[in-house]
């Protein structure tokens, strides 16, 4: 099996995506760096961190400190691939990142977004 190139993409690279993305709709970092926190297990610092060594995609997932266990809640379309039919974990992980980034676009409440 070929890895996907996202994988090898250093999380920093697609970052500022994200922000843009949220404060497009009048969101703001913060919120995007709590929904990576809450996703991952990351510190604000320790995700700093991974930002600023360049860590890829796959790397990041795999060393996240603790892996949101509500995250298979995350359910819906992404990238017109149905998110809990997603088979391959590494990948699954960065659909699940890149549904909560639309939803807080979308103007969804923190508290529903991170699924409490």
């Amino acid at each position: 099996m070929t890895k996907h190139r996202i994988y090898t993409t250093s999380v920093a690279s697609v970052y500022p995506h994200y922000v843009t993305k949220a404060e497009k709709k009048g969101r703001t970092k913060e919120e995007v760096d709590e929904i990576i926190r809450w996703l991952t297990g990351y510190s604000q610092k320790a995700l700093e961190a991974e930002l600023k060594k360049g860590t890829d995609f796959e790397t990041f997932f795999a060393k996240a400190p603790e892996m949101n266990p509500s995250r298979t809640l995350i359910k819906g379309m992404i990238c017109g691939v149905r998110i809990e039919e997603i088979e391959e974990p590494t990948m699954r992980e960065i659909r699940y990142l890149d549904k909560l980034i639309d939803e807080l676009a979308k103007g969804k409440a923190m508290e529903k977004i991170l699924r409490k």
